[in-house]
């Protein structure tokens, strides 16, 4: 009898934790046709539940795509970065664009449908690490679903781009952001945030697709221990954390890979960086589960089914964000059903997709944070010296924060068996902050950032350039190794798209969009985008013709963020829009506008060394994420070596400490800092952006 009070009391616990949806939608966009969509249609994120991102039409191929030409285009009024991967249905072609907006167009000609705005405020960019981007919407039923930058699940009509429902999903507005695309089944809307570089506790959430009620949540690390844990996972994750991890949340947000597996019925997801950065600046010790790990859940009700963790003990922002592709290969001679998977440490993984059994794993680009990995375990043995919080020395980690892949989709054909995967070559300095202390504004990663940032020394920064790389690699997900490699002139390059047509599409930073053989690699066409291209493309059929369709744009976290080498491709520049090709089509781009740029004319630097050390921690710590590192800014962001408020005091003071760029009826998003600085550390940051604009100048750069 207690036996089966215990399963009673259980059963009823699990019901109070995870609610019953509304039913699937029965008609409009289905659970079976996202399983096996119609002919020419692409109904979710990643072509199919798989992820896979591979398509089976043909009347584009290696022997006609020479012939390939701009049917229409469609400028967009955002100039930021451009993630997201249309989807197609009934002649529709859905898009989200920058800042969570989203758009319908006639497929075929281009025109126009409706467009739907949701206001997000530009002051959100304070709490988005990575720039205003929106990787994609999903469709379900008769709706269309977006999460916005600033936490809400938003429900249109598909026909009419009306609200149906909006919901704020995040638990606060200083921590959280939405940038993934939502995924769906089962009469479920699956979704997660971002925010690991602020407060933020990860999780994956489980809404009601007609209503938006939130039916259940699995938290990626636990909670306050004085609290309870909410289940038994966390309560075995909690024995891998020390300090008082949970005041700072702990990360691992899900801020983009969810995989639905009709097969098992489970959730996979990634999860991001421990939070953190430094484990010293929270007393964190141990692998920090479940960071930087692939999680399942049961998708009925979110209970934890197992775990992978790819990057144990992270502190080089090594998030397993990235993608997650299911597939069925034939491994060591026997049938397997697989999840690959290639996240930021440079790592490729295969694991069992039931059970999270690791099967092998191949280095698909340089990295020195390992000295390897067990072959049967899977778990790294790591470089002591990566450990720069217990040297106390500086650490050129390799791949760096940016990843060796990050959040740019990869493809799989089952044709070639190879994975498309856009590849980085970049590495990063990583430095302890000595007596960090957390605020309530700006990244909490507990770097000395100031330190590590790159000199103002040509010799120096043309060494950087040269080590900063990137490549669309065929990675043999059985075999562990490269089949073909086409180097790219650097990294941050755009998802890719294969096709039963022998073809692999892949826009670069370069400003190109292109088209390779799956079998070798060779280049078979090009179009000139005029501008990067970081986005995945997709494609779609109607009336018997076959589109191939892409957003283009510049931006994300490499532009805002990564200074000196943020040019390093040659088409560092926005220009939003989206293109949509076909065979025979001879539509050309209108010209591009000239860049303007501000000249860097900064005033003689008249500070002290004193005043630079502070401004440039500073800087470091709570600019340098928008506005480059050592105050190379750019495109998007301004570069504050050529703005004429720092020219004076006042200047600076009345943008950072009074918030003036946010009064008025268009406020640019620059949020007041004065939680944090008072008008002595706004004019000791100040006197370090003169100190560095003089030097750029000296140097030559205009």
């Amino acid at each position: 009898m207690r036996f089966k009070l215990l399963g009673i009391a259980t059963l009823a616990l699990i019901a109070a934790c995870s609610k019953a949806p509304s039913p699937p939608p029965q008609s409009g966009v289905t659970d079976a046709m996202i399983a096996a969509p119609p002919q020419g249609e692409w109904l979710t994120y990643g072509g199919s539940p798989s992820e896979q991102r591979f398509s089976k039409l043909t009347g584009v191929s290696d022997a006609n795509v020479k012939d390939l030409g701009l049917a229409w285009s469609a400028d967009l009024e955002t100039a930021r970065g451009q993630e997201a991967t249309p989807l197609m249905h009934d002649g529709v072609l859905y898009v989200s664009t920058a800042w969570s907006m989203v758009k319908a167009y006639d497929a075929k000609t281009g025109a126009i449908k409706w467009q739907y705005d949701p206001k997000v405020a530009r002051s959100t960019l304070v709490r988005a690490c990575c720039d205003a981007v929106n990787r994609g919407v999903a469709l379900y039923g008769d709706k269309v679903y977006v999460g916005t930058l600033d936490g809400r699940l938003v429900a249109l009509d598909q026909k009419t781009g009306k609200v149906v429902f909006e919901k704020t999903v995040v638990p606060n507005q200083t921590d959280y952001t939405i940038t993934g695309a939502p995924r769906v089944a089962k009469g479920k809307v699956f979704l997660g945030s971002g925010g690991s570089e602020y407060k933020a506790r990860g999780y994956l959430a489980a809404y009601d697709a007609e209503t938006g009620a939130e039916l259940w949540k699995f938290h990626t690390v636990p909670g306050n221990p004085a609290d309870g844990h909410e289940n038994k996972a966390m309560e075995a994750a909690a024995k891998t954390w020390t300090g008082e991890w949970w005041k700072l949340g702990g990360g691992g947000t899900v801020w983009d890979s969810i995989t639905y597996d009709p097969t098992t019925n489970m959730v996979l997801f990634g999860t991001g960086n421990a939070e953190p950065w430094n484990p010293a600046a929270a007393g964190r010790e141990g692998d920090s589960l479940y960071t930087s790990s692939v999680v399942a859940v049961d998708a009925d009700s979110g209970e934890y089914k197992w775990h992978f963790q790819e990057t144990p003990e992270d502190r080089w922002d090594f998030d397993s964000d990235a993608q997650i592709t299911i597939a069925d290969l034939q491994i060591n001679g026997e049938q397997r059903h697989v999840a690959l998977h290639a996240p930021k440490n440079g790592y490729f993984y295969v694991l069992d997709a039931k059970t999270g059994q690791f099967l092998s794993a191949g280095s698909f680009a340089a990295q020195n944070w390992t000295t390897g990995i067990d072959a049967k375990t899977g778990k790294p043995t790591i470089n002591p010296e990566a450990r720069y919080e217990k040297t106390g020395k500086p650490f050129i980690g390799a791949p760096g924060a940016i990843g060796a892949h990050s959040w740019q989709p990869m493809s799989f054909s089952p044709q070639t068996g190879y994975v498309y995967l856009p590849a980085n070559g970049v590495g990063q300095g990583y430095m302890a902050a000595k007596d960090w202390k957390a605020s309530d504004i700006g990244f909490q990663i507990g770097l000395d950032a100031a330190t590590t940032a790159l000199p103002a020394d040509k010799a120096v920064r043309a060494a950087a350039r040269k080590g900063t790389t990137g490549a669309l690699v065929a990675w043999d997900p059985v075999k562990q190794k490269a089949a073909w490699t086409v180097p790219h002139t650097g990294p941050w390059n755009g998802g890719t798209l294969a096709t039963a047509g022998n073809l692999v599409f892949q826009g670069n930073a370069d400003g190109f969009f292109n088209a390779y053989a799956a079998d070798t690699g060779t280049k078979l066409w090009s179009f000139a985008t005029q501008t990067g291209v970081i986005a995945a493309p997709m494609t779609y059929e109607i009336d018997g013709e076959q589109y191939v369709a892409i957003l283009v744009g510049w931006g994300g976290v490499w532009d805002v963020a990564t200074g000196d080498v943020y040019n390093i491709s040659k088409a560092a520049r926005n220009i939003s829009r989206l293109l949509v090709f076909k065979i025979g089509a001879k539509g050309v781009l209108a010209a591009a506008p000239p860049l303007q740029m501000m000249p860097i004319d900064p005033p003689p630097f008249n500070g002290t060394p004193e005043q630079v050390a502070r401004g440039g921690a500073n800087f470091a710590r709570y600019c340098s994420v928008c506005h480059g590192d050592a105050a190379v800014g750019g495109n998007l962001n301004p570069d504050l070596r050529r703005s004429s408020y720092i020219n004076a005091p006042e200047g600076v003071r009345s943008v950072v400490i009074d918030g003036v760029l946010m009064q008025g009826e268009h406020p640019k998003g620059m949020v007041s800092f004065k939680s944090v600085f008072k008008p002595e550390d706004v004019e000791d940051i100040r006197q370090y952006i003169i100190k560095r604009a003089n030097e750029d100048k000296a140097l030559g750069v205009k």
